[in-house]
């Protein structure tokens, strides 16, 4: 998960455990149901956004594989990790995977790269610890 950078692109292939994950909201009506989870793999955390059914078929400490995901801003501009469209979304198993909770991704302030205004770089940390998912 280090590695990814918010971008309008379905390329993020990650295997990862979900630590946490909130309680479904449906601001739009019952179809348009979305909650919010906290990914993690041996390299970073990041806030993952779960859609319609998925917020019922995943759970905390199920081991998670996203193919072609997207780590772009939300309407609220929080970065997070999400299916989108494109990708898929799907269990491998449950409670047995290294991780690590910080560096957060979604606590980061991403800007446009100076030398490339099509990629994100870091700019700084808004918070060591995640300010939505307190440390376990």
């Amino acid at each position: 998960l280090r590695d990814i950078t918010p971008a309008a692109e379905n390329n993020v292939n990650a295997r990862f455990i979900l630590l946490d994950k909130a309680r479904p909201t449906a601001e739009e009506g019952p179809q348009h149901r979305k909650c919010l989870a906290l990914a993690a793999d041996e390299t970073a955390a990041v806030h993952f956004q779960l859609w319609g059914d998925e917020c019922d078929a995943f759970n905390p400490g199920d081991i998670v594989l996203l193919t072609d995901g997207i780590f772009s801003y939300d309407r609220n501009q929080d970065a997070v990790l999400r299916a989108g469209r494109r990708g898929r979304v799907q269990k491998l198993g449950e409670f047995c995977m290294n991780f690590v909770e910080t560096p957060n991704l979604s606590e980061i302030k991403w800007a446009p790269h100076p030398s490339d205004p099509k990629n994100y770089a870091a700019v700084s940390v808004v918070s060591p610890y995640s300010r939505l998912f307190p440390p376990l």
